[in-house]
């Protein structure tokens, strides 16, 4: 990436970030959680292949990597999976860790005029704990898996956290980790803003859809203050 290409996107109108593995460093917890809910029920599930998935659709994850295991779950064993690797990450995820620059940049961002949401396709009674993490002074709206039929990839997600920040989607900007945020992102025009801290690298993400991949989150909160959209 280089600064013309951040400064070449169009100016935000709200930003919507996703969770593990962009604001906070969850995403080796989440797939402790997965293998140890598939060992549960008897599938030695593959570790790299989890972490390829971290951040779709649970029920999708749950889908797949047991099909690759060999197993064809029903939709009911499919959805109880999910919701146990969701459980036992929470029970692991005791101090989660922000991300470097995320605690700094969504504190700087409540203190400035742009709107921003979380939007991760986690259910919502895993999310609190790595929010809190980023020690804000309240809490930012969040947009969980909770609230649409469809996490990511499909583009529930976002549609609802922009419609919530009150941005048509073609003005918001979405940051995240995961091929899934851009798939996403790229199906409801959206711009996409990559940081390749999760499991996949800035080339995979730019071909995913994302418009820019920065090398963290203090490059947007730069390009951010350039713009006089954020204090400091």
């Amino acid at each position: 990436m280089t600064t013309d290409d951040l400064a070449a996107l169009p100016l935000p109108g709200a930003l919507l970030f996703d969770l593990d593995g962009t604001l906070v460093d969850t995403v080796g917890r989440r797939v402790e959680g997965w293998q140890a809910a598939f060992a549960e029920i008897g599938i030695a599930a593959d570790r790299d292949r989890i972490a390829a998935l971290i951040g779709s659709d649970g029920k999708r994850l749950a889908r797949e990597v047991s099909r690759a295991a060999g197993h064809r779950l029903a939709e009911d064993v499919i959805a109880r999976v999910d919701r146990r690797a969701g459980a036992l990450f929470s029970a692991l995820n005791h101090d989660p860790h922000p991300l470097p620059g995320a605690a700094e940049l969504l504190q700087a961002l409540l203190d400035g005029p742009l709107p921003f949401a979380i939007a991760t396709s986690s259910l919502g009674a895993q999310v609190m704990a790595s929010v809190d993490a980023l020690r804000l002074p309240h809490r930012p709206p969040i947009v969980d898996g909770e609230h649409v039929e469809h996490a990511k990839p499909a583009p529930d997600l976002l549609l609802l956290a922009a419609e919530r920040m009150g941005t048509p989607p073609e003005r918001c900007w979405y940051v995240g980790d995961a091929v899934w945020d851009f798939l996403a992102c790229r199906a409801v025009g959206m711009t996409g803003v990559a940081v390749p801290t999760g499991a996949a690298g800035a080339d995979e993400l730019l071909a995913a859809g994302a418009d820019v991949a920065l090398d963290s989150l203090d490059e947007l909160a730069a390009e951010l203050r350039r713009r006089g959209l954020l204090a400091g």
